[in-house]
Order: structure tokens, then C-alpha cells, then sequence
């Protein structure tokens, strides 16, 4: 064995706090303590990978729960309920005993000593620390972006989408003016903004017209705007152009080849001067580190993620790993759920290495493709086969393939059976065109208050 398979456990009065001070086996001596920040994609496959190791898992997360996030955008147009894209992170405890999930957040960690404090000022000792924290929206400076504008990174910022969609509409269908409506304006032309703009536009055609007779089809628009003369600039050339045909025929208008220059509460102002109205900005251009990041002590790039080695350790930091969107190893992978997935992976087998005394391995990313649905029987997806060649399809076949590794991605029975039925409801039955949608939370209609006398 290493060194390293000998680091002794560390234990701290904080550490008791958790009921950590026992071994899950009964052992009088406790085993190694292994703790992931972050139950997204690379934690908990980081998790997952340490199922039968002599370990003890703590799971930090500041949620509760693990979000889908690929499907977050259904959610935010009605589609799905917010519990069919996410699973109780305490329910990892029904097939996998040596977990722990701790509802806080890390604030500071103190590498030499091998510990972390929580937000709760408590301590937690480690052996081995996976750091899967996960990114948030980035705004790139945008002047109004960050007030006036709606992230989708989170269950709470789908929810708060859906329910501004709904409140406009409610407003809109009380108007007496027949141009008023709603224009949503989604900036962004990567796969989420397509997706979330084709989303909106199957809500207008199968929903508006039977749920809002009061408000006419063209008061009701939806925009994308993009920086780059294309939308899907990571697809190849084919299948971009089937995208912006597919919008196009379902009414989604694209200005392309100038930014964002500022959002304002009812407009978006681009960088060619030209000045669109908006009662809803959805934006999806990005993605950055938190910035408490910076005082945990790891090693960043100028982007704000964690530099780690294609081992998936981080710099500098023996038997501490970073995986997920929030690090950066010399592959520069893509910021995406396989990525992530993959090298949560790598992180917990090679901390299983070092238990076993074993070299760590480096991870070998397998690009399996890429993919975006944009209505009913429309979707594009890059597959790639084995020998490298790609198999690019799209229309109803790319659909079927696109449900198929999104309801087999969710975590659980319960949200693979839900999901099915709410994306086929929405996309599946071609004479079942006027689903009723989920509604959002608008605000409850009031008599006044009457002085008692």
C-alpha cells in the first residue's frame, strides 16, 4: 500500500455533530472519511462509484434535492412539474448505506489541516474531498441582465419562469387592448435557448389558443437572439439549418449577429442599436463559478474553475478531486452532464485507488453526442458510433432517441414514469393537439378588506 491508503482518519466535535464519529460497519476504529460538495451529475456519480468502498460519504449540498437540469426548461414552460426533474438526495440511503447527506453549504476550507467549514460554522474533518459544486448563470457584465432577466440554472428559476409566463398571460387574456400579449425574448442560441424557445412556441400552438381565447396567436411571440450569425454552433452545419427551419415554421423569430448590450425591465437592447420589446427575457448565454469559490482554497484558471489533472485531482492538492462544470482539466472539456458524469466517475475510483494502493487513472472522455428537441416530432442529435463516426438524424427519429436518454438519465422510477407521460402528453400523441398546461403560481384573486365597525 501507499502512503496514501494510510492517511488517518480525522475526526473533529463538529464531525460528532453529524453522527460521524462511528464506522458505518461497527468497527471501533472509524474508516476514511469521504466528503463530495455538490449533488449534481459528477457528485453523485462520484458517490455512486464508492457504493462498496470501505469508506464513509458525506454528501454537503445547499439544496435538498438533485435537479435534471436538461429538462429544467419544461418545467419553466409548463411541461412538467418541478418533482419530475428532481430526486430527495436523502433517498441515496435506501441502496447505499455508507452516505450521509448534510443540508449546508461550504464557505472555507483549510486544506492543510484537511477540513471545511460550513455555513453553519461548523467543521467537517476529511480524508478525501470531492469538490462538485456546480456553476450558476453568468451575465458577462450585461448592464440589467442580472435584474431583469430570468436564469435557468436552478428548480427555483424554472419555477420563477413559469410563473412570470402565467402571471403575463393571465394579464394579457384581462387586457382590452387586442395587441397585448406576451414577447418573450430567450438569449442565447445554444441548445437550452432552442429548446426553451421551441418549448414556448408548442405552448402557443397547443395550448394558447383553447387555455386564452381572449388573446390572439401573433400577440404572443417568441425571439432568439444570438451574438453569432448561427444558432447550434456545436452541431454540424446540417443539422443546424434543419433547427432554424423548425423554428422558423413554428414561429420563433431569430436576430442573429449582435449581442446583448443591456436588458431593461421591458425591453432587450442589442449591440446593433436595435431595441426589442420584452415582457419575459429568458437568458441562457452562459454559465460561471460562484464566486464563494475563491475562498476555498483550490486552485483556479481566469474563468473561475477549479484546474485539476485529467485524474481528475486538483492542483497542488494530494486526495482532494474536482469533477463537473466547475473544474477545468488540461482536456478542456465541455461544460455538459457526460463530462461531468464521467469524471465524478474517475474521482471516486481513484480515491478507491488510493484506498487500495493503487496508480489513479486518467479519464478517458467518451463523447457519446450531442442532441436538442424543438417541438413535436422535431429534434436533432450528433450520435457518435463506435469508430468515431458520427450518425447525424433528425426529425421524429432524433425525438425518440432524445426521450429515450433523457427519461433513462432521471434518477428513480418514479420521475422516469412522470417525465414519460408529461413529454409525451406534450410531444408524442400526433392527435392530441391541445393539451391543458400545468399552470403557474399567479397571485390569488382577493376581495378588499372591509373595517369592522
Amino acid at each position: 500500500m501507499t502512503d496514501s491508503a494510510h492517511t488517518p482518519v480525522h475526526l473533529s466535535e463538529d464531525d460528532e455533530d453529524y453522527g460521524l464519529e462511528k464506522s458505518l460497519s461497527g468497527d471501533p476504529e472509524p474508516l476514511p472519511h469521504v466528503v463530495v460538495v455538490g449533488g449534481g451529475f459528477a457528485g453523485m456519480a462520484a458517490v455512486r462509484a464508492l457504493k462498496d468502498a470501505p469508506v464513509r460519504i458525506t454528501l454537503i449540498d445547499r439544496r435538498v434535492y438533485n435537479t435534471f437540469q436538461p429538462l429544467l426548461y419544461q418545467v419553466a414552460t409548463g411541461g412538467l412539474n418541478p418533482g419530475d426533474v428532481t430526486y430527495f438526495l436523502r433517498g441515496l440511503r435506501l441502496k447505499q448505506k455508507n452516505v450521509r447527506v448534510v443540508h449546508e453549504h461550504l464557505v472555507e476550507a483549510d486544506h492543510a489541516a484537511k477540513k471545511i467549514r460550513l455555513l453553519n460554522d461548523h467543521w467537517i474533518s476529511y480524508d478525501y474531498l470531492v469538490v462538485t459544486a456546480g456553476v450558476t448563470a453568468n451575465f458577462f457584465g450585461t448592464p440589467g441582465a442580472k435584474e431583469h432577466s430570468f436564469p435557468m440554472y436552478t428548480r427555483s428559476q424554472a419555477m420563477r419562469i413559469r410563473d412570470n409566463l402565467f402571471i403575463r398571460l393571465e394579464k394579457a387574456a384581462k387586457s382590452k387592448r387586442a395587441d397585448d400579449g406576451l414577447r418573450v425574448v430567450v438569449v442565447g442560441g445554444g441548445a437550452t435557448g432552442v429548446e426553451v424557445a421551441g418549448a414556448l412556441a408548442e405552448l402557443r400552438t397547443a395550448g394558447l389558443a383553447p387555455a386564452y381565447p381572449e388573446i390572439h396567436g401573433d400577440a404572443f411571440e417568441v425571439k432568439i437572439v444570438q451574438r453569432g450569425g448561427e444558432i447550434l454552433k456545436s452541431f454540424a452545419p446540417k443539422l443546424r439549418a434543419y433547427a432554424t427551419q423548425e423554428l422558423r415554421h413554428r414561429g420563433v423569430s431569430l436576430h442573429l449577429g449582435a449581442g446583448v448590450a443591456a436588458v431593461e425591465r421591458e425591453a432587450v437592447v442589442l449591440t446593433d442599436g436595435t431595441r426589442i420589446h420584452a415582457d419575459l427575457t429568458v437568458w441562457s448565454a452562459g454559465v460561471s463559478v460562484h464566486d464563494e469559490v475563491s475562498g476555498w482554497g483550490l486552485p483556479q484558471d481566469d474563468s473561475g474553475r477549479i484546474r485539476i489533472g485529467d485524474d481528475m485531482q486538483v492542483e497542488g492538492l494530494p486526495g482532494v478531486f474536482a469533477a463537473g462544470d466547475i473544474a477545468i482539466s488540461p482536456s478542456d472539456l465541455p461544460q455538459l452532464a457526460q463530462p461531468a458524469l464521467q469524471g465524478g466517475l474517475v474521482a471516486g475510483r481513484n480515491i478507491r485507488a488510493l484506498l487500495d494502493g493503487e496508480p489513479l487513472q486518467d479519464l478517458h472522455y467518451v463523447d457519446k453526442g450531442t442532441m436538442a428537441v424543438i417541438g413535436r416530432r422535431a429534434a436533432i442529435a450528433e450520435i457518435n458510433l463506435p469508430g468515431g463516426r458520427p450518425l447525424r438524424i433528425t426529425k421524429g427519429l432524433a425525438w425518440i432517441v432524445w426521450l429515450f436518454v433523457h427519461i433513462m438519465s432521471l434518477i428513480g422510477p418514479r420521475n422516469r414514469v412522470t417525465t414519460l407521460a408529461g413529454l409525451v402528453t406534450r410531444y408524442g400523441f400526433p392527435f392530441h393537439r391541445r393539451p391543458i398546461p400545468i399552470v403557474g403560481d399567479v397571485p390569488t384573486v382577493r376581495p378588499p378588506k372591509t373595517r369592522s365597525t
